[in-house]
């Protein structure tokens, strides 16, 4: 396994990240066990989760996913061998605290209290605000319009989560789904106010979505705050198990056809067959080669893989075994000339 440095902590976090959203919907509690102990064993520490989980989201199955991973804490005593991640919901479902569009005060307070009692620990290692409460493009969708809401101000929030920093229920904090001027905003109010600072940015970001690379990719390096990526297999379509328009049975496409929308998109199977051709030509596993891709940027902190078999977690968690040389990788960006980002 390869590790980095947490943002500007001494934390050491694989760049491979268990991520955990199926867990308690494709994947029941002793499918998820088996998951949690083939990664710690391989070397993965680093794991993420989310108050809203399992998804797809509905009231049903909220907070079952950590609820999961505690009970798995409190059967294995090995809380402190895993660099938890886990975040708090932006403007949600009325299911979620009344839908409350509030990152402070009451409202965060609960969403903290429960996590930590649903996951069974006293302490997160990383806080992550899931998706900003002002209005931004996020989740895929385009076109900007400005529509000013009401939201926190980047110092009443960062305010609040140092109070549970200096309890110790949060060692720090990151930020997910966000735009350029959001983290830097934080981090100048981080600075100038001397307050907690970010950590980390889990943004999408594939062979399908390269558009971390625009804005937010100078602004990791420049400023030490790595991105997390999520979806690097854009749900599966960069596995290659969709192709030739072929659903699996039980596969999320499947399973929740109109909810997995985001990846389905004009260019998408064209670019996906070019992506095959090349782990074909290579003789490497497709999946490897695109989660690979995504671990060796620069501006990559770790890669998070979300599989619902342990085939597929034991393919992807030894992706960081696989290397690609300079060929490989002007032929991947050549298609992504051919295909820019077909999905945002």
């Amino acid at each position: 396994m390869n590790y980095k440095k947490l943002g500007t902590t001494d934390i050491d976090i694989s760049t491979i990240c268990l991520g955990t959203m199926t867990w308690g919907e494709q994947n029941s509690q002793e499918e998820a066990f088996e998951q949690m102990d083939f990664s710690l064993e391989n070397g993965v520490n680093f794991w993420d989760t989310a108050e809203l989980y399992a998804v797809p989201p509905k009231a049903e199955t909220f907070g079952h996913t950590e609820t999961i991973i505690g009970n798995w804490f409190e059967k294995t005593k090995k809380r402190k061998d895993v660099i938890l991640a886990t975040k708090v919901c932006g403007p949600a479902r009325d299911y979620i605290r009344n839908g409350e569009n509030s990152f402070v005060g009451k409202n965060l307070e609960t969403a903290l209290h429960d996590s930590l009692k649903r996951l069974k620990t006293d302490y997160i290692d990383l806080y992550q605000l899931h998706w900003p409460e002002r209005n931004v493009n996020n989740f895929g969708r385009l076109g900007y319009e400005h529509k000013e809401n009401e939201w926190n101000k980047f110092e009443d929030v960062l305010v609040e989560l140092q109070k549970y920093i200096k309890q110790g229920k949060i060692r720090h904090i990151g930020l997910s789904n966000e735009t350029p001027w959001g983290v830097m905003n934080f981090l100048k109010v981080s600075k100038d106010k001397s307050l907690p600072r970010m950590m980390s940015i889990q943004n999408p970001y594939s062979l399908l979505n390269r558009s971390y690379e625009v804005g937010l990719a100078e602004v990791s390096i420049r400023e030490n705050i790595g991105c997390l990526s999520y979806s690097p297999l854009a749900s599966g379509f960069l596995s290659g198990k969709y192709r030739n328009k072929q659903f699996p049975k039980g596969s999320r496409m499947e399973r929740d056809w109109d909810f997995w929308t985001r990846y389905r998109k004009p260019n998408t199977n064209e670019a996906v067959e070019e992506y095959f051709n090349i782990s074909e030509k290579y003789n490497i596993d497709m999946s490897q080669m695109c989660i690979k891709f995504c671990e060796i940027q620069d501006f990559m902190s770790s890669v998070i893989i979300g599989a619902t078999t342990m085939e597929q977690l034991k393919t992807n968690i030894e992706s960081v075994k696989v290397k690609l040389d300079k060929e490989i990788i002007n032929e991947i960006n050549e298609i992504q000339k051919k295909y820019p980002n077909p999905c945002p």
